[in-house]
């Protein structure tokens, strides 16, 4: 087949499904904080700052079908992103700066709302003076987790043609051979990839591809060890494809944990990802699958035990292949 039928052959993208109305569809304490101060603070703009919302407006990009609430700026495309294709872009973005505070950017609400009693705990303790000043450990400890573990550090992503990147930071805790997925449309190789509550816990592509297909599963929250949590637990199936010749196909998913309660996937069907690209993340310990078609070209740099992080870490690459991935 040549480039040009191969091209024009490429899958479309399938809608959203109807369960996935947002990009954490398992909802959670903080998305509602969240959202009801969405609410506040647009009633806010539009009252008192109405020449900041014209402008903003005129500044975004893409169509707002599909948002279920006003996007006035970009803080509103945090959790609707997936359902519809409105945009500013970086440099339009008065929020940017929030990309380079070295926390994820999904994470900011569970930072603000659970740091704080414990930043207002440890300093209260530390007042009292005596032996309260020891008991200010513990939650100035939890602070420390809380804010290690929301971390987003800068990764390096290698730029060599034909490889595959970690999508997630942990340990590899399965190399298994599949006879057939339908998806992938025949023998495949999934990676698993553990991830405990120290890990980082951002989700990055794993090459160059198109976004074909999401689907999203509730489920219960087994420990991300016990096998059965991949069959069972609340997860999140993202179907790729390379968006140049050969096309090859690719899965991640993710897989909430016995304390990951909240997947977040902000992408959107048929956009076209970089490798390394940072599509979401899994909240407080789980599990992340990549999926790979199965071929003589096919090399596994990975082995089970072995640490990866998400975007960095070379988990497989296709030998012989010019193609860009």
């Amino acid at each position: 087949m040549n480039p040009v039928e191969s091209l024009s052959a490429r899958a479309a993208a399938e809608p959203l499904p109807d369960n996935l109305t947002s990009v954490q569809p398992g909802g959670g304490f903080c998305y509602s904080v969240e959202l009801a101060w969405g609410r506040f603070r647009r009633a806010f703009l539009k009252t008192f700052c109405a020449g900041y919302v014209r402008r903003m407006a005129d500044l975004r990009q893409g169509d707002l079908a599909g948002a279920p609430h006003e996007v006035l700026d970009p803080r509103d495309l945090k959790f609707c992103r997936n359902v519809c294709s409105a945009d500013w872009r970086p440099q339009d973005d008065p929020f940017q700066w929030r990309e380079h505070l070295g926390l994820a950017r999904w994470g900011l609400a569970e930072v603000l709302l659970m740091g704080t009693p414990l930043a207002v705990a440890t300093v209260a303790l530390v007042w009292l003076g005596g032996w309260w000043q020891f008991a200010a450990l513990v939650p100035a400890i939890v602070l420390g987790w809380v804010f290690w573990f929301f971390r987003d550090p800068t990764r390096m992503v290698p730029a060599e043609p034909g490889l595959l990147v970690s999508p997630a930071d942990g340990k590899v805790c399965e190399i298994a051979n599949l006879d057939h997925d339908d998806f992938i449309g025949g023998p495949a190789v999934r990676i698993g990839i553990f991830l405990s509550i120290f890990n980082v816990h951002i989700n990055r592509a794993p090459a160059r591809s198109r976004v074909i297909r999401l689907r999203y599963w509730p489920g219960k929250f087994l420990n991300a060890l016990n096998p059965q949590s991949a069959l069972l637990n609340e997860s999140l199936w993202i179907g790729l494809e390379d968006d140049d010749v050969p096309q090859r196909r690719y899965i991640v998913r993710q897989i909430a944990g016995l304390f990951a309660r909240r997947i977040v996937c902000g992408l959107r069907p048929g956009e076209v990802v970089e490798r390394g690209y940072k599509f979401g993340m899994i909240k407080l310990g789980s599990r992340t699958e990549l999926i790979l078609p199965a071929s003589d070209q096919l090399q596994i740099d990975i082995r089970v035990g072995q640490k990866v992080q998400a975007g960095s870490t070379i988990m497989a690459r296709y030998a012989a292949s010019g193609e860009r991935t």
